[in-house]
């Protein structure tokens, strides 16, 4: 296929047969309980320079207690894939841990923009579609997949894609190259030992994140046991044999919501972005990261459970909503 343009932005390229060598390596599919804390589950699969994904952003089942760990630990010069983000870039750019941004979505954070601006952080434009995309290309182990959403756009411009005249009907398409994470952060309903993880309600994908990936950390809001998950296989969204580390956090996804479980935390949603510079960033990160030990640490601070016993009176959480 000869190449007829080519997007200016800077991709991560990873051979996918080296790729599928580490998998066959380092992956078992034997049954090992996984359960560790957050502290523990960052130390050992997340280091500097790391390329991160998750699957969902803050405000909806996103992975917020590992991400605070992420923080907590001052990981540096990571790059990640935004599909879907809100105030969880501005948390981990605020807490100077992040050098790149391969950006979906991203908004809600006066300090993010401030660090794009000033070139604390580089950006490459996708957009959610084909970030999902390069996921299920790296999951399926293929180099790259077709897609035609970029054509004829700016975001093109600013990606890493490129356009082909494919050789079927010798038409236009973009193609967008396939990502292998070096970890993933997925925040779950439920979870076994093993790290056989249910997903319920809204999600983008779960399920091709963790399969694309060397590293899975899972943060479930609840452990149930693996007889459960037997029951009703059907139910599980990701297997344990992609799984690496199992963090139970009740509210793990506070300030935002877990869709059946707990509602939104409007007051402390204010208070993270009344945050208008880095700067003023820095404080909120020093009050309730850097001052806490952990998760629960943190729970605590925000209102512990009769602060949560609030957020699950919300009326649509109440209807059982998924």
């Amino acid at each position: 296929m000869d190449v007829l343009e080519s997007g200016m932005g800077e991709v991560l390229l990873q051979d996918v047969d080296d790729v599928r060598e580490w998998m066959r390596d380092k992956k078992t599919r034997a049954l090992e309980e996984k359960v560790m804390d957050e502290h523990e589950a960052v130390r050992r699969f997340l280091k500097d320079g790391d390329y991160i994904s998750y699957d969902l952003s803050s405000m909806v089942r996103g992975p917020m207690s590992i991400e605070r760990e992420i923080v907590r630990q001052k990981k540096k010069d990571l790059w990640i894939a935004a599909k879907f983000t809100l105030l969880d870039t501005t948390l981990l750019v605020g807490g100077g841990c992040v050098s790149k941004i391969d950006v979906g979505f991203a908004g809600l954070g006066r300090p993010l923009f401030e660090a794009i601006e000033n070139g604390i952080v580089k950006t490459i434009d996708w957009s959610n579609g084909t970030l999902a995309l390069r996921h299920l290309a790296g999951a399926m182990g293929v180099p790259f997949l077709p897609a035609r959403s970029l054509l004829g756009t700016d975001t093109f411009k600013h990606s890493g894609a490129k356009v082909v005249e494919e050789p079927f009907t010798g038409k236009k398409v973009a193609l967008v190259p396939a990502i292998n994470p070096d970890v993933a952060i997925i925040h779950v309903n439920q979870c076994d030992v093993y790290g056989n993880s249910r997903v319920y309600g809204p999600s983008i994908t779960p399920l091709e994140t963790a399969a694309a990936s060397k590293n899975v950390i899972i943060s479930t809001e609840e452990i149930i046991s693996t007889d459960e998950i037997k029951k009703d296989p059907g139910k599980t969204t990701i297997p344990y044999y992609m799984v690496n580390a199992v963090v139970v956090a009740p509210y793990g996804a506070h300030p935002g919501t877990v869709p059946g479980y707990y509602s939104y935390d409007s007051e402390h949603l204010e208070e993270f972005f009344a945050a208008r510079s880095l700067e003023e960033l820095a404080e909120y990160i020093d009050k309730y990261v850097h001052s806490t030990s952990g998760h629960e640490d943190y729970m605590e601070m925000v209102g512990g459970d009769a602060r949560m016993e609030e957020l699950k009176k919300a009326e649509w959480i109440k209807e059982g909503y998924y």
